[in-house]
């Protein structure tokens, strides 16, 4: 496993630690927040995050994912203490909807099981 890859890794990690304790921005707070990936670019200025959100309506994710954009300060802050990197790169939040697609693929295949078993 590469530095990159590492550091992937460990943001990840430590992301989901900062998510869970809690971010004050009312779109975020309460929500079921997940890190599902980080990308950090080669030069470690800039890291990709992409969440998944559970429980919120349908529509309702963008406003999550600008929360998290608007909270991106404080949630590096909390990250500098947990992770020692020279420079925190600056966090850009992606909705990644695979979760909730599973879940739906799961769900048709379950109607689709029960119907033939009927």
């Amino acid at each position: 496993m590469n530095r990159i890859d590492r550091i992937n890794a460990e943001l990840k990690k430590q992301l989901s630690v900062v998510l869970r304790d809690g971010v004050n921005d009312p779109r975020v707070a309460g929500k079921m927040v997940c890190v599902t990936d980080c990308s950090v670019d080669r030069d470690l200025t800039l890291a990709q995050v992409y969440v998944s959100v559970l429980g919120v309506e349908e529509g309702k994710q963008q406003e999550v994912i600008d929360g998290l954009n608007n909270a991106e300060g404080y949630i590096k802050s909390c990250l500098k203490t947990k992770i020692k990197l020279r420079a925190m790169p600056e966090l850009r939040f992606f909705y990644d909807n695979s979760l909730n697609y599973g879940m739906k693929i799961s769900k048709i295949i379950d109607e689709i099981n029960s119907k033939q078993n009927n």
